[in-house]
C-alpha cells in the first residue's frame, strides 16, 4: 500500500512528521475526501476487513465506506505516518430508535502525541472534523457544533450539542481496550445482514463540507445541511448516480437499489 496515493486521494499539504498540526489536517482532509457510505451493501458488494482490499476501494477506486472500513484504513494511514494510534470498540446510540447498538458495533481510535490523548473518528457521519482531546466535562468547539465528553467508570460517552452547547444527543460510547481490525469481523457482518443496522436499512453517502456543513445522499433524497439550515431534494432513481457521481465522486460498478426503510429496534431495550 502506497501511503503517498492515500495521501494524494484525501488532498493532503502538510507536514510529513508526526505532529499535532498534521493530525488535525490529516483528519479534517479525510472527512473532506471520503465519503461515510453504504452503498456497497446495496450493490451486492461485500465487505470484508482486509486493509489491502479497503485501500483499494478507498484510495484507488476513490469510494468510501462505513466506519470499520474507514477508521480501519485510517488507522493504518496514522500507524504508517509515524503516530502512536491504537483502535478502540464502541456502541452507537442510533438517532432513529434511541437505542444503542451491540458491542463492537463502532470503531473509533485513540492517538497518544505529546503526553496528550486525542479521540479521531473519521467514520462517522456527524462528528467532530477535527481530534479531540480526551478529557471529560469538558466542551470543545469546533465547526457547527460543540463536544463534549463524559466518563462512567471506565466507559466514555461523546455527545454532540448545537452551537449555542444547549440542546445536543448522545453520538456513541466507548472504552479505552485495545482492539484490533479483526475484532470487528462479527459487527461488520452484522451491518451488512441486520434489519437494526442503519447500514442495511437505508442506502446513504454524506460527505463534510468547508464550514462545517454536510452533504448527505439517502435513498431517493439529497440533502444539504449547514448548522440550522436544510435542503432537500427529491431524486428520481435515474438521478442517482448522476448525483453520486457529482457530488460524491463515486462511480458505482453495480446494480443499486435504493433504499430508505424503517429501523427494526434491537429486541433488548438498553
Amino acid at each position: 500500500m502506497d501511503l503517498g496515493l492515500y495521501l494524494l486521494r484525501i488532498g493532503y499539504q502538510g507536514p510529513l512528521e508526526p505532529s499535532l498540526e498534521a493530525l488535525r489536517l490529516l483528519h479534517r482532509r479525510h472527512l473532506l475526501s471520503v465519503p461515510f457510505e453504504s452503498l456497497s451493501i446495496h450493490c451486492g458488494e461485500p465487505i470484508v476487513l482486509d486493509l489491502s482490499l479497503l485501500y483499494n476501494k478507498i484510495v484507488r477506486r476513490r469510494r468510501g465506506g462505513f466506519c470499520f472500513e474507514l477508521n480501519g484504513l485510517f488507522l493504518w494511514l496514522l500507524q504508517a505516518f509515524g503516530f502512536d494510534a491504537q483502535g478502540l470498540a464502541g456502541r452507537v446510540r442510533n438517532r432513529f430508535t434511541e437505542r444503542y447498538g451491540p458491542p463492537l458495533d463502532h470503531m473509533v481510535i485513540l492517538v497518544q502525541l505529546d503526553g496528550h490523548q486525542l479521540l479521531c473518528d473519521v467514520g462517522f457521519g456527524d462528528a467532530f472534523t477535527e481530534p479531540l482531546e480526551l478529557k471529560p466535562e469538558v466542551e470543545q468547539v469546533q465547526e457547527g457544533g460543540v463536544f463534549w465528553l463524559a466518563l462512567n467508570g471506565d466507559i466514555w460517552m461523546l455527545e454532540r450539542r448545537d452551537v449555542s452547547g444547549t440542546q445536543g444527543r448522545v453520538l456513541y460510547q466507548f472504552t479505552l481496550e485495545e482492539r484490533k481490525l479483526d475484532d470487528f469481523a462479527d459487527m461488520c457482518l452484522y451491518h451488512q445482514t441486520s434489519p437494526s443496522s442503519i447500514f442495511t436499512c437505508k442506502s446513504f453517502c454524506s460527505l463534510h463540507t468547508e464550514g462545517g456543513g454536510r452533504l448527505t445522499y439517502i435513498g431517493q433524497r439529497l440533502i444539504s445541511s449547514k448548522g440550522q439550515e436544510r435542503r432537500q431534494t427529491l431524486l428520481e432513481s435515474s438521478e442517482i448516480p448522476t448525483v453520486l457521481d457529482k457530488h460524491f465522486g463515486i462511480k458505482l460498478e453495480r446494480a443499486f437499489t435504493p433504499k430508505d426503510d424503517e429501523i427494526l429496534p434491537p429486541p433488548v431495550e438498553d
